[in-house]
């Protein structure tokens, strides 16, 4: 466990995420080819290691489509960041300019597990 300054103690749990990796942008596909091409390539997501989830997510209000990954390590994100699989999202949605990407390390979950 460790402890930082104002941050409270940390549980070193496993089945509760250690990053959470956001990752947006708009796509010039309509909605109905951004749901075919998540469904596309969930498979590749789920073989990945240590991806304990990912949320598909759209914002009606500004159009934008989101991934929010939760990774049980820095060093699985990292494997995931360097992979080819990362590097395809802004083609395979035909993302209109660069994705934003936040990465956030998790301090403190409200409920176990």
């Amino acid at each position: 466990m460790t402890e930082s300054k104002g941050c409270p103690k940390l549980r070193a749990d496993v089945t509760s995420p250690k990053l959470i990796l956001l990752v947006r942008f708009r796509s010039a596909l309509p909605m109905e080819e951004v749901t075919r091409i998540m469904e596309e390539r969930a498979p590749e997501f789920r073989a990945l290691t240590g991806l304990r989830q990912k949320y598909y997510l759209h914002a009606a209000e500004t159009g934008e489509v989101a991934g929010l990954y939760l990774w049980e390590s820095t060093e699985a994100f990292a494997d995931y960041r360097d992979s080819k699989l990362r590097a395809t999202i802004a083609q395979a949605y035909q993302a209109e300019g660069e994705p934003r990407i936040e990465v956030y390390q998790v301090l403190s979950t409200l409920r176990d597990g």
